[in-house]
Parts: structure tokens; C-alpha cells; sequence
């Protein structure tokens, strides 16, 4: 018996870095560097579904912009420096709500 499942590529990306101030819209060879990690994740034969998990409305345009779903906005409670990086991710995957 075959079990199918769907594989999702969730990407975090919280407006907030103060290392390079709005490094995620930042543009590299033209377009925000978002855009790229969601163009890797969608070029994967392996991901069914590229999420972003975000809690700055702009990160969300642009992502949406560029084929990825943003099915909630992320809590800003898991967007601090101090955030541990497993918090977002176990937000999305409750928030999601589906199986994969």
C-alpha cells in the first residue's frame, strides 16, 4: 500500500533582524531575497506546498507575490530576537491544521 503525503517547506521570516535590517525584502540580483528561498522550495520536486510564516504584513505581499502561501500571520510574541527557532516553525505546523 502506497501512503501518500504532502510535504510542505515552511519559511520563517520575521521583519525584525537587526543584524540586516529588512534583510528578507532586501533586493539580490533584483528581487527580495524571500523570493528566492520560495523559488527553491517551489523548484523542488519533493515540496508539495511552500508556507511562510511571518508576522510583517510586507514579508507577506511579497511572499504572496511570489507563489507562497501565508495561511495566518505569525504571533509577534514568535518573532523577538530572543524567539528560540523551533517556536515558529511548531506554530505553523499547529496553524496549518492538515496533513503532511
Amino acid at each position: 500500500m502506497i501512503c501518500e503525503k504532502t510535504v510542505i517547506a515552511i519559511i520563517t521570516a520575521r521583519g525584525g533582524s537587526k543584524g540586516v535590517p529588512r534583510k528578507n525584502l532586501r533586493l539580490v540580483a533584483g528581487k527580495p531575497l524571500i523570493s528566492w528561498t520560495i523559488r527553491a522550495a517551489k523548484a523542488s520536486k519533493y515540496v508539495d506546498k511552500v508556507i511562510v510564516s511571518s508576522e510583517d504584513p510586507e514579508i507577506i505581499e511579497v511572499s504572496k507575490k511570489f507563489g507562497a502561501e501565508v495561511p495566518f500571520i505569525r504571533p509577534k510574541e514568535l518573532s523577538l530576537d530572543t524567539t528560540p527557532s523551533i517556536e515558529p516553525l511548531l506554530h505553523a505546523v499547529e496553524a496549518i491544521n492538515e496533513h503532511f
